[in-house]
């Protein structure tokens, strides 16, 4: 018999964090823990308000697990029991946890993995004017990556200051849906002359079949169109590189069998995440070792991370120690 324990944490943000759709002042998570009475096992996920997901929805819905607990279900059987989204990602990673305490292995070499190295993340840039982006950017300069929240109207001037302010540094640009297909082409164009590098999502996921037909010199990187490899599909020919986040996948399991179908594809691999703690952050590193961009700056946004966290110097993170994950 597992004990399952669920959680709703707030954790404060360093600073207002801004997209297309909105600001938000904290990080609030759900964290499960799993307990078979000698080891435990942790998941983290960030309900997300874009995909009907509350933190009051997540949590019943893991509670509602409790009964199945009771018996011998098992990480893959949680597959088909919960939908993909936020839930299913806490339960599934805190599986993972529980089986690498139990075993003494890694969740790397549980899951047949190479050993996990250093990555270097993207840092974001919240949406703003063009003068306050470009502070940021100054004050970030030495930053190898930066990610800039994108909205539409202005967007051009914004990635102008800031590569002013940056002039070394790689940008990749998201749009947050936030785009007309008009706007595609042109700005495209627009941005590789400042060396952009990547544009995420810059449709509705709803508009996103009229990409096939869009020229674009920056490639584009699906990201609310992209949950599982049930969509993967649909997306090839419009997209040139797909986002896995595990609150979208519903947990490591599937964000590993995206990946490799996502490869197999032709797509390039982004391994992103939502604004959360390490704990949410850890298993992601398994699945963004030698992807093509890592954007796993959560905890660097947040203005107090776990005690247990990745460790950070600069955008280079460390893979997760046993005591927070894994």
């Amino acid at each position: 018999m597992i004990d399952l324990t669920v959680s709703n944490e707030s954790w404060p943000l360093a600073e207002v964090f801004t997209i297309s759709r909105g600001s938000k002042t904290a990080a609030e998570v759900v964290v499960v823990e799993l307990r078979d009475g000698s080891h435990t096992g942790r998941g983290e996920c960030v309900p997300y308000a874009r995909y009907g997901e509350t933190v009051e929805g997540v949590m019943a819905a893991l509670k509602e697990m409790r009964s199945q607990l009771s018996g011998d279900v098992t990480r893959q059987q949680i597959q088909s029991l919960l939908k993909p989204g936020a839930a299913r990602n806490a339960l599934d990673c805190a599986f993972w946890d529980l089986d690498a305490k139990r075993t003494g292995k890694p969740v790397w070499e549980l899951a047949g993995l190479p050993k996990p190295g250093p990555l270097v993340t993207a840092f974001t840039l919240s949406l703003d004017t063009p003068e306050k982006m470009a502070a940021a950017a100054s004050r970030n300069a030495s930053r190898p990556l930066m990610k800039l929240k994108l909205t539409g109207e202005g967007d051009l001037e914004r990635v102008a200051a800031v590569r002013e302010a940056a002039p070394n540094t790689d940008l990749i640009v998201d749009a947050n849906e936030g785009w007309s297909v008009e706007m595609v082409e042109p700005f495209s164009t627009d941005l590789a002359k400042h060396g952009v590098k990547m544009i995420e999502q810059p449709l509705p996921a709803s508009d996103d079949r009229m990409l096939a037909d869009v020229s674009h010199p920056v490639p584009l990187c699906a990201d609310e169109s992209a949950h599982t490899s049930a969509e993967l599909d649909a997306l090839i020919g419009r997209y040139d590189v797909i986002n896995i986040k595990l609150d979208k996948t519903g947990g490591l399991t599937e964000a590993l069998a995206l990946r490799k179908a996502a490869e197999a594809a032709g797509l390039q691999i982004m391994i992103g995440c939502m604004v959360g703690t390490s704990l949410a952050m850890a298993p992601a590193v398994l699945v963004g070792q030698g992807a093509a961009f890592v954007d796993l700056d959560g905890p660097l946004l947040l203005a107090k991370d776990r005690d247990d966290g990745l460790e950070f110097s600069g955008s280079t993170l460390q893979p997760p120690k046993p005591a927070l994950w894994g």
